[in-house]
């Protein structure tokens, strides 16, 4: 191996350190944010605001440096696809981070109000969110496809939460209207958190076209599968 060549790949191992320190950010204004509206914590959620800033300069740091070895190394291949994947996660983990904002929003406005039913139900979500998120940069790290379609399977358990927590929303605001703008707040927490493990399993199918070469987004494995063309040389 040459010594430009072991620097390229030195440069690649710090892009995936600093995807896992973003999404450990992420992960953690996640938890934050949710601990805010559970425990109606001013502090904690004006912690999560002011954290938003990190997390932003994070993905602007992450994307200056997979530009600059894309520019300047010309990668093929899997290190190609490596670093065009790292782009879109580090994208997907500044989301993250903004819904953690909204989620803290939330408990700011919810702060003077009485907790209101589905507590449990937010919980598991926020729990299944963050452990999804997690187990995806993990997955990217190893190169591991398996684990990254696992994650994609489990989003449908936060789909079945979420359609829970609207039917539970709605049956408290139909007999109470006084509860309806806490109502419609904890619906926007749990589609905040929703689309969080969304994002987590965008993440999972990025490792299996970082691995495979191939795209499984919208059930593509069900039918055609958009492939890395035929004959692109491998390094």
């Amino acid at each position: 191996m040459t010594e430009a060549h072991r620097h390229f790949h030195d440069d690649l191992s710090q892009v995936k350190i600093r995807l896992l320190t973003m999404s450990g950010e992420a992960e953690a204004a996640l938890g934050l944010a949710v601990d805010a509206l559970l425990e109606r914590d001013g502090e904690k959620a004006k912690a999560v605001l002011a954290g938003d800033r990190i997390i932003d300069q994070m993905e602007v740091e992450l994307e200056e440096m997979c530009i600059n070895l894309l520019a300047l190394q010309q990668p093929m291949a899997r290190d190609l696809r490596m670093l065009t994947s790292a782009l879109k996660i580090a994208n997907d983990l500044e989301r993250v981070g903004d819904h953690a904002v909204n989620i803290a929003q939330s408990a700011m406005r919810l702060a003077d109000q009485r907790a209101i039913a589905p507590e449990p139900e937010i919980v598991e979500m926020a729990r299944l969110a963050r452990d999804m998120l997690s187990d995806a940069l993990e997955a990217f790290i190893r190169g591991d496809a398996q684990a990254g379609r696992e994650v994609c399977r489990r989003d449908d358990k936060v789909d079945v939460l979420h359609r829970s927590v609207f039917r539970i929303l709605l049956t408290h605001m139909m007999e109470d209207p006084h509860t309806i703008g806490a109502g419609m707040e904890l619906f926007l927490v749990s589609r905040n958190l929703e689309r969080v493990a969304d994002l987590a399993t965008n993440i999972g199918e990025d490792v299996v076209f970082l691995v495979e070469g191939k795209s499984i987004k919208h059930h593509a494995e069900d039918g055609g599968v958009t492939a890395w063309p035929a004959g692109a040389p491998e390094r």
